[in-house]
C-alpha cells in the first residue's frame, strides 16, 4: 500500500482526500500547509488526525512520514517547487493541472524527472468524462475523415467565471492567467483528441468586464473590498459571502487570521490583472488549426466544439445551465456526427454525471490505482502537461508581443 500526503489544503484538496481514505491501495499519511487551521478542517471532515506540516518542513515530512506519492492541490505559481522537491525525494507525484505556469517551473520540473525516473501524472480530469471519451473514440475511426479545423467556444457563467476573481487566481503572477490555469484543461484534451501538440500560437484578448475600472464603467459595485461583513455587499449577485456556507467557512474564513487570505474578494475591486475574454489561435503540429475563445462573464455556462473533416463534421454541445442563477441541474450533452450529403446523427443526448461529467471519480480510481489503466490513454504524464503548458504560455506572450509565437523557441528556452 502506496503512502500519500497532500500539499495545499484548499477546496480542491477534499477531492483527493476523500478518495484516498476510502482506497484499498492507498494510505492517506500527511497533510501540509501554510495554514493549520485548514489542516485540522480536513481532518475533521475525514474524522482522522493526520500529521500536519509547515511548507518549510515540506522535505522533513516525506522522509520522516515514507511519503510514496505526493499528491499538489497549492497555489499554481508554487507547483514547480513541490513537484520538483518531490521527485528528487524519491516520491511520484500527482499535480493538479496547470502543471506548473511559467518556463522556469517548466525547466525545473522537467529537469528533475530526468534526474529520477520518477513518475509525474497531472489531473486532467476532463479527459475522463465519457463524452469527452466519445468524441477521441470516433475521431480515432476517422468518423469525419481527416480533421482539418477545431472550434471550441468555452462560456464561463457570472456565478463560476466570477470565482477565478474573487481568489488567488485573479494575480495572473501566481495562475499564469485562465489561458494557463483554466484553459490548459481545454487545450489539453484537444492535443489529447488529435494526438498532437501544438506549433504556433496567436492570441487577442483583454480584461473587459471584471476589475475595478470596467466595473466602474459598467455601473457595478466597486465600493466594497469582499463579500462577507460588509452591509454594501449585501445586494450584489456578484459577492460571496463565506458565512453563508458551513464548508467556505471552515476552510477559509476561520483560517484568515493565520495567513490573510480573503476568499471573496470583490470582482470589480483592484489588483485583478488576468483577463477575462480570450480569443487563440493554434496550429497543431498534424497541420489541424484550432481556433479557441474563452468567455468568463456569460449569463449561462456550457461549451461547443466542432471539428470539420473531409468527410463531414463532428460536433458536441453541453449545456450546464439556462443562467447563472438557475437551480443547479445536470448538465446535458449532445454529441453528433454529420457526414456529407447526410442528415445528422444524434450520437449521444444525455446527461452528465457530478464531478465533470464523472470525469473527478474515473481519474481519481486510476490515479490511485484502484482500476486498470484506460486504454484511451487518459493518465496525463509530465509531456502531456507541458503540452498544454506551452499553448498557455505561448498565448500569454502572444497577448504581450501581438505577433504569433512558435513552440520551438519556448522549447529552447526551457532546454532539453
Amino acid at each position: 500500500m502506496r503512502r500519500y500526503a497532500i500539499v495545499g489544503l484548499g477546496s480542491r484538496a477534499e477531492l483527493f482526500a476523500r478518495a484516498l481514505a476510502k482506497s484499498p491501495r492507498a494510505e492517506l499519511a500527511a497533510f501540509c500547509d501554510r495554514n493549520r487551521t485548514r489542516m485540522r478542517v480536513h481532518n475533521g471532515w475525514l474524522g482522522t488526525s493526520l500529521p500536519c506540516y509547515r511548507p518549510d518542513d515540506f522535505a522533513v515530512m516525506l522522509a520522516k512520514e515514507r511519503i510514496d506519492v505526493v499528491v499538489v492541490c497549492t497555489p499554481d505559481h508554487t507547483h514547480a517547487q513541490y513537484v520538483a522537491g518531490a521527485l528528487d525525494a524519491g516520491c511520484d507525484v500527482v499535480t493538479e493541472k496547470p502543471m506548473t505556469t511559467d518556463v522556469e517551473g517548466a525547466r525545473l520540473i522537467l529537469a528533475a524527472q530526468r534526474r529520477t525516473g520518477r513518475a509525474v501524472r497531472v489531473a486532467f480530469n476532463y479527459r475522463y468524462n465519457p463524452v469527452h471519451r466519445r468524441v477521441r473514440e470516433l475521431l480515432a475511426e476517422g468518423a469525419v475523415g481527416e480533421i482539418g479545423s477545431v472550434e471550441f467556444s468555452w462560456l464561463l457563467d457570472t456565478a463560476h467565471g466570477a470565482d477565478y476573481f474573487r481568489r488567488w487566481h485573479r494575480d495572473k503572477d501566481r495562475s499564469g492567467g485562465l489561458l494557463v490555469h483554466k484553459s490548459g484543461h481545454h487545450f489539453d484534451l484537444v492535443n489529447w483528441w488529435l494526438g498532437s501538440g501544438p506549433e504556433t500560437v496567436f492570441a487577442l484578448g483583454g480584461l473587459v468586464f471584471y476589475g475595478e475600472e470596467n466595473g466602474r464603467r459598467h455601473g457595478q459595485a466597486t465600493g466594497y473590498a469582499r463579500g462577507t461583513g460588509d452591509d454594501a455587499a449585501r445586494d450584489d449577485p456578484f459577492a460571496l459571502d463565506l458565512e453563508s456556507s458551513p464548508r467556505l467557512r471552515a476552510l477559509y474564513r476561520d483560517a484568515e487570521q493565520e495567513d490573510g487570505y480573503l476568499r471573496d474578494r470583490n470582482v470589480f475591486s483592484p489588483g485583478v490583472t488576468i483577463e477575462d475574454d480570450l480569443s487563440v489561435l493554434v496550429r497543431h503540429r498534424n497541420g489541424v488549426v484550432l481556433n479557441y475563445h474563452l468567455h468568463a462573464y456569460s449569463p449561462r455556462e456550457g461549451y461547443r466544439v466542432a471539428f470539420s473533416g473531409s468527410e463531414g463534421r463532428l460536433e458536441l454541445d453541453v449545456r450546464e445551465n439556462v443562467h447563472a442563477s438557475a437551480a443547479a441541474r445536470p448538465a446535458r450533452a449532445r454529441l453528433t456526427v454529420q457526414r456529407h450529403w447526410a442528415a445528422p446523427e444524434a450520437v449521444l443526448d444525455v446527461r452528465l454525471g457530478e464531478g465533470h461529467g464523472g470525469g473527478d471519480e474515473r481519474m481519481l480510481a486510476e490515479l490511485l490505482g484502484d482500476a486498470e489503466p484506460d486504454p484511451l490513454g487518459c493518465a496525463a504524464d509530465h509531456e502531456d502537461g507541458l503540452r498544454a503548458l506551452l499553448t498557455g504560455l505561448a498565448a500569454n506572450r502572444s497577448l504581450l508581443t501581438g505577433e504569433s509565437v512558435g513552440i520551438r523557441g519556448l522549447l529552447d528556452e526551457i532546454g532539453p
